[in-house]
């Protein structure tokens, strides 16, 4: 790869992620200092840096807790709790935060307000098994996101199995003022899908859960059961819009796919590349997301690119590592073969993509030539769902550790 290439490539990535930086953009969504108590509660990639934030801008006392994923916290608030917790699947710890949480809750006045700070990951993270036990719910984690269910669907199960999902959060707040401080981790920026809506009406029911189990052909006996008697009515539903529980409720984006990409475009326009933004939400199989790319790329002049974002997904068939960008790249590495000047890179914002210790990876127009050199076989590895090994072996991955930030993929076609 050519140093202009890399620098570009690499460049744009790093002015998508800063821009993403929820330390940057909460000050100016903060609401007036109450009367009472604030208290800060919350979960998610982006908590610890949003707490940070916060102790920084707020001008009055503060308490609180923030649960993130472990390795997401190199510094920690002075007034507002840390706890760590297991993602993608839920752990003890997860259980012991939120129940922290919703102790902390209990005695809230009218006078009072709650700032809730929620990014991706805040689903696991925040978990309060309802029906089924933690081991039940993590197995049934572990088995949507093997299936290549998407978000949404994976979020519509898990608020049916939980004390604070799907608007309970907002609910256990009452009669308090609540604002949420929303980094965005889902297409469309869907407020009742970010983090599974713990402070946002939820749409989906009990009947629908149960039905993308079967779509999947999850067998969950315990979740079943529990989704069962909700959809008979013989459980409480999540609040829906409309109900009196969200009447002091504001939910605030704060940070989005959208104005990340944005800033990766102005980047490369001052680097004399000119960019344009395809989508921001783009969802499905990473493969089908691939071969678009790479028949869009075939309009690109010399100094043009493409960026997208959104969020797509990958069905694990063998035991490799990756996640849904390197599979993304390594399709997209075939599907090109090696067509002339171009150079890509895809990868997760927040640091981490999949199974894989890397963000994502780069490749370039001889990817597959290099490959070939040292004896590797693209689409063997794309069938065992090991594109983390093939780009390993290249030298080709993007590590950036976990970057405090998450607004799903990044993507960057560019012709040079």
């Amino acid at each position: 790869m050519t140093a202009r290439a890399r620098e570009l490539l690499l460049g744009a990535f790093q002015a998508a992620v800063r821009a993403a930086d929820a330390r940057e953009a909460l000050a100016s969504f903060l609401p007036e200092v109450p009367s009472g108590r604030t208290v800060a509660v919350g979960a998610g990639k982006a908590a610890a840096r949003m707490a940070l934030a916060l102790e920084e801008a707020w001008p009055g006392p503060l308490s609180g807790m923030v649960v993130v994923p472990d390795g997401h916290a190199p510094l920690q608030p002075r007034q507002i709790q840390l706890r760590a917790a297991a993602h993608p699947v839920p752990d003890e710890r997860g259980i012991r935060a939120a129940d922290e949480i919703l102790e902390t809750l209990r005695e809230l006045r009218p006078e009072d307000l709650v700032l809730c700070l929620l990014s991706g990951g805040a689903s696991a993270l925040l978990s309060a098994p309802w029906g089924v036990t933690l081991q039940q719910k993590a197995d049934l984690t572990r088995e949507l996101l093997r299936s290549g269910a998407s978000i949404r669907e994976i979020n519509a199960v898990r608020k049916h199995l939980s004390r604070v999902k799907g608007g309970q959060l907002a609910r256990a707040c009452a009669p308090a003022r609540v604002v949420s401080l929303i980094v965005s981790d889902v297409v469309g920026d869907d407020l009742s899908v970010i983090g599974s809506g713990p402070t946002a009406p939820d749409p989906t029911t009990f009947t629908e859960a149960l039905l993308i189990l079967e779509r999947y052909r999850v067998a969950a006996p315990e979740a079943r059961r529990h989704l069962q008697r909700g959809a008979l009515g013989e459980l409480p539903e999540t609040p829906k819009p409309g109900d009196a529980v969200f009447s002091r409720v504001e939910n605030q984006l704060i940070v989005t796919n959208a104005r990340a990409l944005d800033a990766a475009r102005h980047f490369l326009t001052g680097a004399g590349v000119k960019a344009r933004v395809l989508s921001d939400s783009i969802e499905g199989p990473a493969r089908e997301a691939a071969w678009a790319h790479a028949r869009a790329s075939g309009e690109l002049a010399p100094g043009q690119a493409l960026l997208s974002g959104g969020e797509t997904t990958t069905v694990v068939q063998g035991t490799g590592r990756g996640g849904r960008n390197l599979e993304f790249l390594l399709a997209l590495a075939t599907e090109l073969s090696g067509r002339e000047g171009i150079y890509a890179l895809a990868a997760d914002t927040d640091g981490i993509d999949g199974s894989s210790h890397a963000a994502g990876a780069v490749i370039t127009p001889d990817t597959l030539a290099r490959a070939a050199q040292i004896g590797l076989d693209a689409w063997t590895f794309l069938e065992a769902s090991d594109a983390h090994s093939f780009f390993e072996q290249l030298g080709d991955l993007v590590v950036t550790g976990p970057t405090g930030t998450n607004v799903n993929d990044f993507r960057l076609l560019m012709r040079l």
